[in-house]
């Protein structure tokens, strides 16, 4: 009876969709968003992966994804997510699945608020890849955002320079959408 058990529990692991949470180890904002996002999800179904040091062998060797991908300067992806778009690009993504979050600021960028986000999921999209955990427009003010597509983002866009106290119910709802996308 017990080795029954057993077996039904191996099938099921076995049967899961592997997760990966990219995001640089190194980046304060970025990591902390990480941290919380990751701490919504069941012990041991996401694994942590350092945005800045994987391979492309360990990259493609997930189901589903969560990157992180902060707005750096004017609009930019950050410097270990751009080296990586020449591998990515020549990547086929058919049948995985991709969650993206990233950070911006509205009121100090606002010609290319969380561009970063938009940029890597047409990429992504480009690459057979499948985006989920599209997030409204409303409650954030900006002129254009490459993130922005009607009006939904692309991911979940976070401002934690002028909308902080927004960012755990955020994180709370756009998790709880993204796991029932992931199965």
């Amino acid at each position: 009876m017990q080795q029954t058990a057993f077996l039904n529990t191996d099938k099921k692991k076995l049967m899961m969709k592997s997760t990966g949470l990219f995001y640089s180890f190194n980046s304060k904002k970025s990591k902390a968003i990480a941290e919380k996002i990751f701490s919504e999800f069941p012990e041991g179904s996401v694994k942590k992966v350092n945005a800045e040091t994987f391979t492309d062998e360990e990259f493609l060797s997930f189901d589903n994804y969560i990157l992180g991908v902060p707005t750096w300067f004017d609009g930019e992806l950050p410097n270990y997510w751009d080296e990586f778009v020449p591998a990515l690009e020549d990547m086929d993504l058919s049948g995985k699945t991709f969650a993206i979050y990233g950070l911006g600021d509205q009121k100090g960028y606002p010609e290319n608020f969380a561009d970063s986000i938009g940029i890597m999921a047409g990429i992504i999209e480009k690459c057979g890849g499948k985006i989920i955990g599209t997030t409204s427009v409303e409650g954030y003010t900006f002129e254009s955002s490459l993130a922005a597509r009607g009006n939904s983002f692309t991911g979940l866009v976070l401002d934690q320079e002028n909308q902080p106290r927004l960012t755990s119910k955020r994180i709370k709802d756009w998790v709880a959408q993204i796991r029932e996308d992931f199965k």
